[in-house]
């Protein structure tokens, strides 16, 4: 049975985990799900390698909610270079699903955008250990997760 770990925050002002988790859920079958939830997303490339050593997960999605501040991004920069290395140390995907405070403008949206985001990378990351043809289908459409695609140039 593959295993499709989840690492989340509590930085991140949204549950993104429980929405990724839930998508999963509704996915597919035959798998199981480990969560790993750290402070912020600068834990999450160890969180992730921890998932993947201890856990013998086959794939891990990395959710975070990084702030606004300048500070923030260059958080989330040092976060997404781990969260790469530790892919190239295992060979093993992990889906960053970052949602940056300032991509919307309300709670509200802000809340939608990382619920949309997590469910539609949960698919992605389904996608690539089950049915990896259909993301080839969907190569040079465009593809936008938590907002509106952007479809294919023709």
């Amino acid at each position: 049975m593959k295993i499709i770990g989840v690492a989340d925050t509590t930085f991140a002002r949204v549950n993104m985990a429980a929405e990724a988790i839930d998508e999963l859920r509704a996915t597919g079958t035959g798998f199981r799900i480990e969560r790993y939830t750290v402070p912020g997303v600068k834990d999450l490339p160890v969180a992730c390698k921890k998932l993947f050593e201890e856990k013998k997960c086959d794939m891990v999605i990395a959710l975070g909610m990084p702030g606004a501040q300048a500070i923030d991004k260059v958080c989330a920069h040092e976060a997404s270079t781990g969260l790469i290395q530790v892919q190239l140390m295992t060979s093993k995907h992990i889906i960053e699903v970052f949602v940056h405070e300032d991509e919307a403008e309300s709670p509200k949206e802000l809340k939608k955008l990382a619920s949309n985001r997590a469910r539609e990378h949960a698919v992605n990351a389904y996608d690539l250990l089950f049915r990896p043809e259909r993301l080839a289908k969907l190569a040079g459409t465009g593809q936008r997760q938590g907002f509106a695609d952007a479809g294919r140039i023709d």
